[in-house]
């Protein structure tokens, strides 16, 4: 007996939802563009010829392809050591944040815990007052954190904002998934890193991705606490050329000549710029599809 397959009837499109299509496929192309184009601008412009740059005369495609620039940048000095201090700073500084903070935020969610609201009420009133820039100088002073590569991951550890955000989420939990594990006799630690953290992967993946930006772009720690050029950052390094780039781009190229790969101050910067932002967009395709889902989780309530 042939058996029949139910066959869910086409839906025929009206003329108002094919042209409603139309027009926000094109807007779509368009925001699209808008927000990918200044990117592809950076990238032709450092490829380009520099005196045609200088003069703003590229637009939509490479004139006068060349990579001298990138070459050039490459033989700035102390740039090796500030890609790798850099590099260290963001994947130490971006998994000691997450752990610290996911910790902190697993035991506000503990009702056993004693005086969770006072404390929990102190530590987000600090996302509204600071003691200011002088005390916290003298304190990390104090601490010994000057002139020294942990400057970079303590002082950054915590973050109320993504601490409130990853304990909304684990208070979403079911509790009896902890429960059951306290009964077969799990402490803490063992329900933190074996239960709770492998269900919160979309928040923490969000909470990552803020820390790892935060920490790849931060320059200002380096300018207020550090004056050991082997510490400095790439980011420090490029607002050092940003302010100086004219005696910078002397210094990189003798050439007097202008040639269409002659070092300009624009070249300069924008060819920086790119060495800088482009590792770090390099990593939202690999936790986008966990950001919006994290951020709502975590959003719900406070």
């Amino acid at each position: 007996m042939k058996t029949i397959g139910l066959q869910q009837p086409k839906k025929n499109m009206s003329r108002e939802d094919i042209g409603y299509n139309i027009i926000f496929g094109i807007l779509f192309v368009l925001l699209s563009f808008i927000c990918a184009y200044p990117f592809y601008y950076l990238l032709i412009c450092t490829i380009s010829n520099n005196q045609m740059v200088e003069v703003g005369a590229i637009t939509f495609y490479p004139v006068g392809i060349h990579f001298d620039n990138y070459k050039k940048i490459l033989e700035v000095e102390n740039l090796g050591n500030s890609v790798l201090v850099t590099l260290a700073r963001t994947f130490f500084g971006t998994a000691m944040s997450v752990l610290v903070t996911a910790y902190t935020a697993y035991f506000f969610t503990r009702q056993e815990m004693w005086g969770k609201k006072f404390w929990y009420r102190f530590c987000v009133a600090t996302m509204y007052f600071s003691a200011g820039m002088i005390p916290i100088y003298l304190n990390n002073r104090m601490l010994h954190l000057v002139n020294t590569f942990w400057i970079y991951i303590i002082p950054g550890m915590i973050s109320v904002y993504n601490m409130v955000l990853i304990k909304t989420s684990m208070e979403s939990m079911p509790p009896d998934l902890e429960e059951s594990a306290y009964l077969d006799g799990a402490g803490y630690l063992t329900r933190f890193f074996r239960i709770v953290l492998p269900l919160q992967k979309p928040i923490l993946a969000t909470v990552a991705l803020f820390a790892a930006v935060g920490h790849w772009n931060d320059f200002f720690t380096t300018k207020l606490y550090v004056t050991n050029p082997k510490l400095y950052t790439m980011q420090f390094l490029l607002y050092e050329l940003l302010n100086q780039v004219q005696a910078q781009a002397a210094q990189i190229t003798n050439d007097t000549q202008l040639s269409a790969s002659a070092a300009t101050p624009t070249s300069i910067r924008l060819t920086l710029t790119a060495f800088v932002i482009l590792p770090i967009i390099l990593v939202y395709p690999f936790v986008q599809k966990y950001f919006t889902k994290g951020i709502m989780m975590g959003a719900v309530k406070g």
